[in-house]
């Protein structure tokens, strides 16, 4: 418990302060978790998750005449089996990022890509990454306290497909953060590029591993931060 309060406990600007290790910490330290969860998410003690990524079911979009530059919808997605950022082992961290790099290598048409690991990347590749604001960096503090940025740079990359419009990065805060982006406003088509992808992430980790995504039946898919639980998602 101590190692997952440890921001609280660190800095005094905290929005939450307090990072789960693995899924059973949020059963093991429930006392704790529980009511800070449910008053975040304004949710009651008995809530069920319910989430529907039907991209179909959008009706409106954004005003094309709109002065918006870009859109961007991103979830966290954690693999059954290995621990949270701030309680993964090295190995199991390697193992991650293994299995993804086959995972990756099925994905097809538009979400075909390339995976970028940021052990030993190169300086042109590292600079391009940066150059597209795609690259993750060390150095937030709130992450090196709670224990996420061990063994830094490995077991850690990024992949994108050809558009740069599909990326996953693996093994910063959460194991994967699965992101949707493009120019303009069309969030429609942002978010079923996001909602195709997460499903062909997962179908292709099932594959691979036999594994799921860790999904919760009260608090959704679990991430590192209680404040991602649920859908695991934020839109810019």
């Amino acid at each position: 418990l101590s190692k997952a309060i440890a921001c609280a406990v660190q800095f005094d600007n905290q929005h939450c302060g307090i990072y789960a290790g693995d899924s059973d910490s949020y059963t093991v330290f429930g006392d704790v978790f529980d009511p800070l969860i449910q008053e975040y998410h304004g949710i009651s003690a008995d809530s069920k998750h319910t989430s529907d990524m039907d991209a179909s079911k959008i009706m409106g979009n954004i005003d094309p005449k709109a002065p918006v530059k870009s859109t961007r919808i991103r979830v966290g997605r954690s693999i059954d089996g290995f621990g949270l950022s701030p309680g993964i082992t090295k190995d199991q961290r390697l193992g991650v990022e293994s299995l993804m790099k086959k995972a990756f290598a099925n994905l097809k048409d538009d979400l075909a890509g390339t995976y970028f690991p940021l052990t030993g990347m190169n300086e042109t590749v590292r600079q391009q990454l940066v150059d597209d604001h795609f690259l993750f960096v060390s150095g937030d503090p709130n992450l090196k306290v709670a224990g996420m940025e061990r063994d830094w740079p490995e077991g850690r990359g990024i992949f994108h497909n050809k558009d740069k419009t599909f990326l996953t990065w693996v093994n910063e805060e959460d194991q994967l953060r699965i992101i949707s982006m493009q120019s303009g406003g069309d969030v429609k088509a942002v978010f079923d590029r996001l909602a195709r992808g997460i499903k062909a992430v997962g179908d292709s980790v099932k594959a691979e591993s036999g594994r799921d995504f860790m999904l919760d039946a009260k608090y959704g898919y679990v991430h590192s931060c209680p404040t991602n639980l649920g859908t695991g998602m934020r839109a810019s």
